[in-house]
C-alpha cells in the first residue's frame, strides 16, 4: 500500500508542475532522490508517465513529466481509493465517538 500511496503523490505532483525537477519534485513530496528516481522509473515502465527532456535548453538535465492516458486513469482510481480510504475512516472514528457518548 506504502508504494501505492507514493505513485498517488508523484503523479498529483507530477499533474500540478509537469516541469519540476527532480530535485524540486523529491523536495515537495519529502522523498529522497533515489526513491524519486525509482518511483519515476517504476511510473515510466507501468506507461503511467513520459519524461521528455528539452532538445534546445543548455541545460539538459531538464525534463517534463507528462502523465499519459493510461497514468491519468490510474490517478483517478488512485483517487478514488484514497477517498474510499479516508471515508471508512471518518466512518470508524465517527461511531468511536458516538459510542463514548
Amino acid at each position: 500500500m506504502k508504494d501505492s500511496q507514493d505513485q498517488f503523490n508523484v503523479l498529483r505532483k507530477i499533474k500540478s508542475k509537469p516541469n519540476s525537477s527532480q530535485r524540486e519534485l523529491a523536495d515537495e513530496l519529502g522523498f529522497s532522490l533515489g526513491k524519486l528516481n525509482y518511483c519515476l522509473n517504476a511510473l515510466k515502465n507501468k506507461g503511467l508517465i513520459k519524461i521528455k527532456n528539452f532538445q534546445k535548453d543548455p541545460n539538459k538535465l531538464r525534463y517534463a513529466y507528462i502523465l499519459t492516458p493510461k497514468g491519468i486513469a490510474a490517478k483517478t482510481k488512485l483517487t478514488l481509493n484514497f477517498m474510499k480510504r479516508k471515508m471508512a475512516e471518518y466512518d470508524e472514528l465517527k461511531s468511536e465517538i458516538e459510542e463514548d457518548k
